[in-house]
């Protein structure tokens, strides 16, 4: 029988697995290979819709480098500190840099892990700048959204005379892409226009999410569109979105100007992580490919709700997540107080919630099909989210019927489409 590696947390379960059962759903590797800091060079003297990176950025300058957080492979190391080397020569200098974490309401990078996503070598020489969605002190209004709410993002954003983002671009549950808007939005504005953008995925008249917005769709999004007109408010100076293999290492580099560049990047990941089925299936067996993306509970709901692209109703999924931070927020659990998401999403309507959107779509998932979660998780947890827990997966598959399947090893970087 064939062996299969799937990711868990920052290991991995081997799994032999009857291909004839069995078929695999995995990101098409053609050529592809990590990129040398030569080739990202060149990726940076061929900008996309933008003039060279040292025509954009000049001596005088003060530059701000916006980084993802610990929840995102990105390539950071290799591509931050290419740039920062970039920028020294070109005249600025390293007290003129700084580099701040685009996290959202997610909890502070700790120091351990900038080292990690920065390199020890920039760690140490250039600044960062930590972001609090709730800290007043470090908010600025910027203007006013389609919907007459205040826009309300970190003040440094405008303290600096040149913006340059960086990230990678996978597929999003709601903002259809990861990388590009995102690292403004929601990466470096406030709660309060945090929420503003992403309750707009749902549609709270009909019920479920509005039309246009989901894995893989820009156009007509509303959430992506929503965000777009934040980051354009913050106009930035450049961008270098990554696409990266499952090892987080840079495969291909998209620089330029950030609408032009992200576009791009999004096609091109498209076009080689949409996985073409003949049919949806009674069993998926899914991994989210191990940290960060199970780091917690939130993160890893993204990679079942695209798996569930290739399971039929009522049917069984399997979620390795080893979500060794927990769910992911302190609120979180108390969304499923009661569990349906017709009641959850009456409580959005009237009190609208970044991680109750989450356990709206998390419960929308339970309510539809059989999921069992291998996971840390405490076992009354995970039935009070709607799953069934189970210590390995040989337990978890130990219970299901022996149908045909699919194994998705790294489900946050698919979406399975029926021919």
């Amino acid at each position: 029988m064939p062996t299969l590696e799937l990711g868990y947390g920052p290991g991995a379960v081997k799994f032999d697995y009857d291909s004839a059962r069995f078929e695999v759903l995995a990101p098409d590797a053609g050529e592809a290979h990590p990129l040398t800091d030569a080739e990202i060079g060149a990726a940076l003297e061929a900008p996309i819709d933008s003039r060279l990176l040292e025509d954009r950025v000049a001596a005088g300058d003060s530059v701000l480098i916006v980084a993802s957080d610990a929840t995102r492979a990105t390539g950071s190391p290799q591509i931050i500190n290419l740039l920062v080397r970039r920028l020294i020569q070109n005249g600025i200098a390293p007290g003129d840099i700084a580099i701040i974490f685009a996290t959202g309401i997610h909890r502070p990078v700790r120091q351990a892990e900038k080292v990690e996503l920065l390199s020890p070598f920039i760690a140490q020489r250039i600044r960062t700048i930590d972001h609090d969605a709730y800290d007043a002190s470090q908010l600025i209004q910027i203007g006013i959204d389609a919907n007459g709410a205040t826009v309300e993002v970190n003040r440094a954003l405008k303290e600096f005379s040149k913006v340059i983002l960086t990230g990678a671009v996978s597929f999003h549950y709601f903002a259809g892409f990861t990388g590009g808007r995102k690292a403004i939005c929601p990466g470096l504005a406030s709660a309060e226009t945090i929420k503003a953008t992403h309750m707009l995925a749902l549609d709270f008249e009909r019920g479920g999410r509005r039309a246009g917005v989901g894995a893989g769709s820009l156009s007509g999004n509303a959430v992506n569109e929503a965000c777009e007109h934040v980051a354009t408010m913050i106009d930035p100076a450049f961008m270098v979105n990554a696409i990266v293999d499952d090892r987080g290492r840079v495969e291909q580099v998209f620089a330029g100007g950030w609408r032009a560049a992200h576009a791009r990047a999004c096609e091109v990941y498209a076009s080689s992580h949409t996985q073409l089925i003949p049919e949806k299936r009674e069993l998926v067996i899914v991994s989210c490919g191990g940290s960060p993306y199970d780091i917690n509970m939130i993160q890893a709901h993204k990679a079942l709700d695209m798996a569930t692209w290739a399971l039929k109703d009522g049917g069984d999924l399997v979620l390795l997540a080893r979500c060794q931070e927990g769910t992911g927020r302190d609120d979180f659990l108390r969304w499923f107080e009661k569990p349906s998401s017709v009641a959850i999403a009456e409580r959005l309507r009237s009190n609208y919630q970044v991680s109750g959107q989450t356990a709206w779509a998390l419960a929308s998932k339970t309510e539809r099909y059989r999921i069992t979660l291998v996971s840390q998780l405490p076992d009354d947890a995970v039935r009070q989210m709607g799953m069934r827990p189970a210590p390995d997966l040989a337990s978890a598959l130990a219970s299901l019927p022996e149908s045909s399947g699919y194994l998705i090893p790294h489900a946050a970087e698919v979406i399975p489409v029926i021919v």
